[in-house]
């Protein structure tokens, strides 16, 4: 395996200096929390983006649009959701020279924006379920200090579904599905994550309760990755959307929603990085297979040649493939870029390749070189990708369980962080103040309560007040 070292001891400037060396976004737009997404960037967040329009299409949700501003009027319908979100809404207040009679918010969410939408298109019933989505920019003045991908000012890649239903039990069912698609989108991007209940003073405003993923990066902090959220029925109540049941009656409509950002692509860059740049999923990367021909004096054209043919016989598989023909740079010099890069697979071809009809394949994450016959090319070539895509899910996957700790006390907690942050599990009675307290005394920040974990261990107390544990939670550092 290639050397970690860098990305792991000095994960801050590795990370700035990939995204920026690696043409992903360049973040020296005159706007501070802005940046620009380059070509090779752009292709990233398009499969990224792809991938989830397609599970959500495929469970039956249905993309919109809506329009970037909201009246303050709207943002304000929902005190606990605009309280949340008030230090940080840009507000256009001028057009030209002349004063707007009504101020107008760029979109920080889209919540307060669909409802009077929904209590237009929502009669009966037989209106619902309605599963919208939409990808789109989000505009949030965040105070802390802005980073690409993971703090940003306008978050460019906000896909956030919104869900209506008939009864509570509907939603709750909704719920279900939303954490079947974000366990499957993840998996694909081979993103290990721990499901949490967000604990009750950290939960989205407005809802009755957030589940959030988070992973962890080579820093030892937890990003979140995704939330889902169940809104019962504050919104609908906040703009009356109300409908006509089955029984003849009326009641206000049920709601979830969930949303994904481009910290998921941050977190694809951070989980499976090492010291020679990027390492990046088969199943997103803008370019799957990189060929680079190793000519020498007479072969020049005719490994060139070869090498357009080994090209388009993979195109024809449906494969992402780049040849670099570049004759101003050498081999060694592409093998660097592309590595840095983190193209998954590359194939090489040189002269004795030319004579023994043979092709060299060369996995990113390994650097391990294998030498197949020009007949095998095609199989020998999924079948690596494949290999490469497991291989990642696995040592993120251990990276992720190898960092998860318990602790039965305050003092083993500030023991087991005091080198490097770690997620850490303890137990807790449930009440607010414990879980308060229990930041402050860690210096950590409660994720939430493991969504899978049924109950703790008999013995188990309250690090804070020594009560017997109600539940499992878990704290680290985030960002």
């Amino acid at each position: 395996m290639v050397e970690r070292k860098r990305w792991e001891n000095n994960f801050s400037e590795w990370f700035q200096d990939v995204i920026f060396k690696a043409e992903l976004m360049d973040y020296r737009y005159p706007v501070k929390g802005c940046g620009v997404w380059l070509p090779y960037g752009f292709k990233l967040r398009s499969n990224v983006v792809s991938l989830i329009r397609k599970l959500l299409d495929e469970t039956g949700h249905e993309e919109v649009l809506f329009p970037l501003m909201i009246t303050s009027r709207m943002i304000g319908k929902e005190s606990e959701h605009v309280e949340s979100f008030e230090e940080q809404i840009f507000w256009v207040t001028h057009a030209g020279k002349r004063e707007l009679d009504e101020k107008l918010a760029l979109r920080p969410t889209s919540e307060t924006a669909i409802a009077p939408m929904l209590k237009l298109w929502i009669r009966s019933h037989a209106d619902l379920p309605k599963k919208y989505y939409q990808i789109v920019s989000v505009f949030r003045y965040e105070t802390k200090a802005t980073r690409p991908f993971i703090r940003l000012r306008e978050v460019t890649t906000f896909k956030e579904a919104h869900t209506s239903h008939e009864s509570y039990e509907d939603a709750e069912k909704q719920i279900r599905e939303a954490i079947k698609i974000y366990n499957r989108f993840f998996d694909e991007l081979c993103l290990p994550y721990l499901v949490s209940k967000r604990p009750e003073w950290d939960k989205f405003a407005g809802a009755l309760y957030s589940i959030a993923y988070d992973t962890i990066f080579p820093d030892g902090r937890v990003l979140q990755i995704g939330t889902i959220h169940n809104l019962g029925q504050n919104f609908s109540k906040a703009f009356d959307i109300t409908f006509e049941k089955r029984d003849g009656s009326r009641d206000y409509i049920w709601q979830t929603c969930y949303g994904i950002s481009e910290r998921v692509i941050a977190a694809v860059v951070a989980v499976h990085g090492d010291d020679h740049g990027l390492v990046l999923p088969p199943t997103v990367a803008p370019i799957q297979i990189v060929i680079i021909p190793i000519p020498y004096k007479e072969y020049e054209e005719k490994v060139l040649e070869k090498c357009r043919s080994v090209e388009e016989k993979l195109k024809r598989e449906g494969l992402r493939v780049k040849l670099d023909s570049r004759e101003k740079l050498t081999p060694g010099a592409k093998f660097f870029e592309w590595e840095f890069k983190g193209v998954p697979l590359r194939v090489e071809i040189g002269p004795r390749d030319y004579e023994e009809n043979t092709l060299t394949l060369v996995r990113r994450d390994t650097l391990e070189r294998v030498r197949i016959k020009d007949s095998e090319a095609v199989k020998k070539t999924f079948e690596m990708l494949s290999m490469i895509q497991e291989s990642l899910r696995r040592r993120a996957l251990k990276y992720l369980l190898d960092r998860v700790k318990r602790a039965e006390s305050v003092e083993e907690v500030v023991r087991l962080t005091s080198e490097k942050p770690l997620i850490v599990e303890v137990g807790w009675c449930g009440k607010s103040d414990c879980g308060v307290a229990l930041e402050e005394k860690t210096n950590l920040s409660v994720l939430g309560i493991p969504t899978d974990e049924a109950s703790p261990p008999e013995n188990m107390k309250c690090l804070i007040c020594g009560e017997k544990a109600k539940f499992i939670v878990r704290i680290a550092k985030t960002y």
